[in-house]
């Protein structure tokens, strides 16, 4: 290593100043790309990968955020339905719905029970609930009163039709759950 440095030497001062200025400049921006590319472009892919992990986590935080709302509001009427199940009134659905339609003039021509899935906190029953000939304010009056009925119902799902003879009346098919603590 000595003599390398040695003849390195040597051949530097048989230089004319000219030429030694030259390689001295060459020197020099060989040394400057060598930091550059060495110590400082790394450096600034480091930082814009950085950057863009900030980026993405933040994106991430936000998503968990709304999330966590969407969560907090789900479980708030979760929560809801609940209490409303334990304090609710019980009693027999197909009562229940037959007092309810009396309320509201309608006729129901059809109850029938339907297998519900079990649960491991709550009793579901449930009934298909057939009108026919009924005006829309009639089914929609009766629908309401079953929503807010003091026994927690439920409309799980509706089927509409009009009537080919008579359009302005409604045939209706309505499916309708209550729940009980076990």
């Amino acid at each position: 290593m000595n003599e390398l440095r040695d003849r390195l030497r040597a051949a530097f001062s048989n230089l004319a100043p000219r030429e030694r200025a030259l390689v001295l400049a060459a020197c020099a921006a060989l040394g400057v790309a060598l930091v550059y590319f060495v110590g400082v472009l790394p450096v600034k892919a480091a930082s814009g990968r950085v950057g863009q992990r900030l980026e993405a986590a933040e994106t991430q935080l936000q998503v968990v955020k709304r999330l966590r709302r969407e969560f907090d509001e789900v479980n708030g009427r979760l929560t809801s339905v609940e209490q409303r199940i334990l304090s609710g009134r019980r009693g027999n659905l197909r009562t229940t719905l037959e007092s309810l339609a009396g309320q509201s003039a309608v006729k129901v021509e059809s109850m029938e029970p339907q297998a519900s899935p079990s649960h491991d906190r709550y009793k579901e029953t449930k009934v298909l609930v057939g009108l026919e000939e009924v005006t829309l304010a009639q089914a929609v009056n009766y629908l309401h009163r079953i929503e807010d009925a003091s026994q927690v119902l439920s409309v799980k799902s509706l089927r509409i039709r009009t009537r080919p003879d008579a359009p302005e009346l409604l045939d209706v098919t309505f499916t309708v759950s209550s729940f009980e603590p076990l």
